[in-house]
């Protein structure tokens, strides 16, 4: 009975259950384009990305405008920018996203300086605010959300061909310039879906950590987006509740949480743990000896 008062208790505040729908739905997003952010080795662009994009969500303040426009605009902008200095050759993909990061994000901060309520929104900014999503708030993630797997589901297998085997996807002719665009693209959309619920600085985390130890339990791409999602939903809903119960941040308990089950992924997996190898290891040298 306790149990059962502990799950109800928070669900008698209408923020609560909006955040539990905002947290959920990001949880399964981000899992799920976090899958081709660490098989094409993209994890410091979506960190470069998601601070990026911060002059954009600045610049909607100052209007008025929702967040997520501003935050959209130069998140696109951003992710086709990268993708066209790295393409010419000139500049390797990790320097044109250090200098475009690094410029763009103290534009930002240089903007929101000049807002009396400087630090308060830098705040909220950074590391997300899931408690006060609006209703327009879920409708704009459910929508820019089944955008992004709507997306993935249609181009699945070229995605796949792309991350596996980019030799494979050249004598498929697959059109592989265009399919990159259109994964950074999915990628700063679903940085922007991210804000409200986690932030510019703990972004990367929902991306990558839930990706990365559901890539420990399975080899096939469709089972580790998957279970990707079910980590990153269960993940944000218990630190979701640990932060109303204990009073701390909601966007860093949620990451605590995932980050706590990668690291239990990474000791136990089967086959793949760390700890399990070793099992297995000494297991092999009694038997030899």
């Amino acid at each position: 009975m306790a149990a059962l008062n502990w799950l109800v208790e928070p669900l008698s505040y209408g923020f609560m259950w909006r955040a539990l729908l905002a947290a959920i739905m990001v949880g399964i997003i981000c899992s799920v384009i976090g899958a081709y952010v660490i098989l094409q080795g993209m994890a410091f662009f979506g960190d470069a990305l998601a601070h990026i994009i911060l002059p954009g969500i600045v610049f909607a303040f100052l209007l008025g405008w929702p967040l997520a426009v501003g935050a959209l605009i130069a998140g696109v902008l951003a992710a086709v920018g990268i993708g066209a200095l790295s393409q010419r050759g000139e500049l390797r993909e990790d320097t044109a996203i250090g200098i475009i990061f690094a410029g763009s994000f103290a534009l930002g901060v240089a903007m929101l300086s000049t807002v009396d309520s400087y630090a308060v929104d830098l705040s909220h900014i950074l590391f997300g605010d899931v408690l006060g999503a609006s209703r327009s708030d879920l409708w704009i993630t459910f929508g820019l959300g089944l955008l992004v797997l709507l997306t993935v589901f249609a181009f699945y297998k070229e995605f796949m061909v792309l991350a596996f085997d980019p030799t494979l996807a050249k004598v498929l002719r697959l059109p592989a310039t265009f399919l990159r665009y259109l994964l950074l693209v999915l990628v700063a959309v679903t940085i922007v879906v991210s804000l409200q619920t986690v932030g510019v600085a703990l972004v990367l985390a929902m991306l990558v950590t839930p990706a990365a130890a559901a890539q420990l339990l399975t080899r096939r791409l469709w089972t580790m987006m998957a279970v990707a999602a079910f980590i990153g939903a269960f993940s944000n809903v218990v630190g979701l509740y640990l932060s109303f119960y204990i009073n701390i941040a909601s966007g860093p308990a949620m990451v605590l949480v995932t980050t706590g089950i990668f690291v239990l992924v990474f000791l136990f997996a089967p086959e793949r743990g760390l700890l399990w190898r070793a099992g297995r290891d000494r297991r092999k040298e009694r038997m030899a000896g």
